[in-house]
């Protein structure tokens, strides 16, 4: 399964977000790798260093592909973690 979404948090998938997104793929039993959508690109989600260092930034658009049997929800999960808002925005 593959989902491509856009990342809404002001600081993209770094410092916080990115923590709260390779945290949010370890509670799924599923393998995960995401990447920028126009670079063809997947790295495994489960790992901070990998996904900061995507430098993916506010407003871009990453594409998530999962396997397993959690694939679905920890795509429906990540999802919402890239389309929130961290606290404290507008």
């Amino acid at each position: 399964m593959e989902r491509d979404v856009e990342i809404v948090p002001e600081a993209g998938l770094h410092a916080r977000p990115a923590s709260k997104f390779v945290q949010t793929v370890n509670e799924y039993d599923a393998t995960v790798e995401v990447g920028l959508a126009d670079s063809g690109t997947l790295v495994p989600a489960n790992s901070m260093l990998s996904v900061t260092g995507l430098g993916a930034k506010h407003g871009e658009v990453v594409r998530l592909v999962a396997e397993g049997d959690d694939a679905e929800a920890a795509l429906d999960a990540l999802e919402a973690v890239l389309s929130t808002p961290e606290d404290g925005e507008t």
